[in-house]
């Protein structure tokens, strides 16, 4: 049987990696019912050899989620808020120190969530998004995408810019408001902070005389707790994942993000998000107020550490040379892009959009500067027996789309729905039905969009003129065609 689940863990690895390598373009199923029969098969067996008993067991839980965060806590709220699920013991497990604020600071933080209108919705649903609102956010009306390499450039707006695009909020004023929530939610849900976990013990999928039913967590403190379902919310280096064996494709993209608090030369409505693509990696101004925005810079290792080391003034410079400057244009793809883009006004007149100027800015935060490395990753398997990884501990992308958030977001709210569909007819929450479900329902919209970003940001890394033309007259008709525009912006916003 082991060798049944190593064979089966390799296939899984095979088929993530073949439909990233084909850029989300559906996944590689048999079929339903054929794959499902193999992961039920196989699943349960992986770890059986941890499943003996170790001592003394804890308390049982009906589920621990393991990493508090925007996406834990979010998952805590949300599970602690669902009728359906009233009367479960639900434990949140935090390892840093509750984050409290009493008072928004002053000053921003660098680091910075887009937060979309289906995340919006989520937040809303657990009470934190009028936290939020009462402390600090900007939301933005347009987005405005365009080339270094010639004069392409696409906008997305909602129509007459009444609506709200998203929200630029800070992560620890999204962590507050929920933690804020949680408290509130204290006789549903119980949150340990300060509590690291050292050891995960997993079930045998049939029960061993010897063997827990249940997830066994042993935290620091020597204290050891059950769960019928555990969730991995514990980020891109989940020990969760790790422990079962889970494998991951990932690649690091020999880049680092550049982040820091702009100053704008002059107050302004700042409804706008920025983004050019530079041939060394975009580069995004997002606004936080009318007089201030967050950067993020994404670029080589090389000219990260260089950026890092400049004076403010040259620093300001390079900001705003990078979103101003045409030095990486070339006469041919200028004419070529001038020439397609004439054809396509003869044939569709009215569409398409006028480009906007972005701010300037006159100066930075005072130690905001700070960098990163970037990198893309994806559990081949987001479940196992009594397991669910949510967030990045299941996936992780470029910042360049804005998405990382709000995928984890759309994993609590799935993961939420099916378990409380199980809790009302009576079922399991760690049976492996509706985690398939979930894995299922949540690997189909996580993929394409990691493969899209990928591509997208593997398509902008270079001024090869076969490139440049590809991804101008790309982006010049689908700036021309308003119901692919709508299309893109609503699956973006779930």
């Amino acid at each position: 049987m082991r060798s049944l689940s190593h064979s089966k863990t390799r296939i899984m690895h095979k088929i993530i990696k073949a439909t990233l390598a084909l850029h989300g373009h559906g996944r590689c199923f048999i079929t339903e019912k054929q794959l499902s029969a193999i992961r039920v098969a196989s699943r349960g067996f992986v770890c059986a050899d941890h499943g003996s008993g170790s001592g003394k067991s804890g308390e049982v839980y009906d589920v621990i989620i393991s990493g508090g965060g925007m996406v834990g806590s979010a998952m805590a709220c949300s599970l602690g808020l669902d009728p359906n699920l009233m009367g479960k013991k639900i434990l949140l497990l935090e390892a840093g120190n509750k984050k409290v604020m009493d008072v928004v600071p002053e000053s921003y933080s660098t680091r910075v969530s887009s937060i979309s209108p289906g995340s919006a919705t989520l937040l809303s649903g657990v009470g934190a998004w009028e936290h939020i609102t009462a402390m600090r956010y900007k939301p933005y009306q347009k987005m405005q995408v365009w080339d270094a390499c010639s004069d392409a450039l696409i906008t997305f707006d909602k129509e007459n810019l009444q609506e709200e695009m998203a929200y630029i909020v800070e992560n620890d004023i999204v962590v507050a408001a929920l933690t804020k929530q949680l408290d509130s939610l204290s006789d549903n849900v119980q949150v340990k902070y300060r509590s690291k976990v050292v050891k995960y013990t997993w079930p045998r999928p049939h029960q061993a005389a010897d063997s827990i039913p249940w997830v066994q967590v042993t935290l620091a403190n020597g204290e050891t707790l059950q769960t019928k379902l555990l969730i991995g919310a514990d980020g891109p280096n989940s020990m969760v994942r790790r422990e079962l064996g889970i494998p991951t494709v990932k690649w690091n993209y020999d880049q680092s993000a550049v982040v820091a608090v702009l100053h704008l030369s002059e107050p302004t409505e700042n409804n706008v998000a920025w983004q050019r693509f530079l041939p060394t990696g975009p580069i995004a101004m997002l606004p936080l107020s009318d007089t201030q925005s967050s950067l993020v810079w994404s670029t080589s290792h090389r000219l990260a550490e260089e950026l890092l080391e400049l004076d403010e003034e040259s620093f300001v410079d390079a900001i705003n040379s990078a979103f101003w400057s045409n030095e990486n244009q070339s006469e041919l793809i200028e004419t070529a892009g001038s020439l397609f883009r004439s054809i396509l006004s003869a044939i569709m007149p009215s569409a398409g959009s006028p480009r906007q100027l972005p701010p300037s800015v006159a100066g930075i935060g005072p130690k905001t500067r700070v960098m990163f490395p970037l990198g893309m990753g994806h559990a081949s398997e987001y479940i196992r027996h009594r397991v669910a990884l949510i967030g990045d501990a299941a996936h992780r992308v470029h910042p360049l789309a804005g998405q990382g958030a709000n995928l984890g977001f759309g994993d609590v709210a799935c993961l939420t729905q099916l378990l409380s569909q199980a809790a009302f007819t009576g079922k399991d929450l760690g049976a492996m039905q509706h985690l398939l479900e979930y894995e299922t329902d949540r690997q189909r919209h996580n993929l394409p969009m990691m493969a899209a970003i990928d591509l997208m940001k593997r398509l902008y890394s270079t001024n090869a003129a076969p490139a440049v033309l590809l991804r101008t007259f790309g982006l010049q008709t689908t700036n021309m065609l308003p119901t692919l525009k709508e299309q893109i912006m609503a699956f973006a916003s779930k």
